[in-house]
């Protein structure tokens, strides 16, 4: 039996009413869904302290996350694990005719320039804005950093870097977004950026 069928049956026998666990039984997608985040950043934990033996067991956990949802959903009757697989299959070859198909992509640049292409192409065919594939889920400072290079590239008007100070929330939050937006163009990921801040700040006061 290939691996990922038996994970599939054991979160199957996790989810079944008769002799299930308990706790699985009572999750839903909302209920899963904050420890699908934390699992991600898991995996990027383990990644920059290049704990790869680590790294096998988090990347383990994310996999759980979503073999959990794709049994909640098979429950429900919306897709299954293979539709799962399968949908972002068709993606990877659509998005890669470099690869897959007769196109000529030279360089990473171009490869990036061409992925954009597609994505907006797809974009254009469900009615959707520029803007829309940046979750709103996502922590602030990268969500303002994505949305700065998204508007970036499609030559949307941005706030003034320079925002008049203040100290209320929207003034603060204007200058957040103008350092995101820094950021985000000068190449750098913004919440690396500040973790290494507080990762230094905290070596700094580690005795304090």
């Amino acid at each position: 039996m290939p691996k990922i069928d038996r994970l599939l049956e054991i979160m199957a026998r996790l989810r079944d009413p008769d002799g299930g666990c308990p706790w699985d039984l009572e999750q839903r997608f909302a209920t899963i869904a904050p420890y699908t985040i934390e699992e991600a950043y898991e995996v990027d934990d383990a990644i920059r302290r290049e704990a790869w033996g680590e790294l096998r067991d988090e990347l383990g956990d994310l996999l759980l996350q979503v073999v959990f949802h794709a049994q909640m959903a098979r429950e429900a009757g919306l897709f299954s694990f293979d539709d799962v697989v399968e949908a972002i299959s068709a993606k990877l070859v659509r998005r890669h005719p470099n690869v897959f198909g007769d196109a000529r992509v030279e360089t990473a640049a171009e490869q990036a320039h061409a992925w954009d292409a597609h994505k907006a192409a797809e974009r254009a065919a469900r009615g959707a804005g520029v803007l829309d594939e940046v979750p709103r889920a996502l922590p602030a400072l990268l969500q303002a950093a994505k949305l700065a290079r998204r508007a970036e590239r499609a030559g949307l008007p941005l706030p003034a870097q320079d925002e008049p100070g203040g100290e209320d929330a929207a003034a603060v939050g204007a200058e957040l977004f103008a350092l995101a937006r820094r950021a985000a163009l000068a190449g750098v990921d913004p919440e690396a950026a500040l973790r290494e801040a507080c990762d230094v700040f905290r070596a700094r006061h580690a005795r304090a």
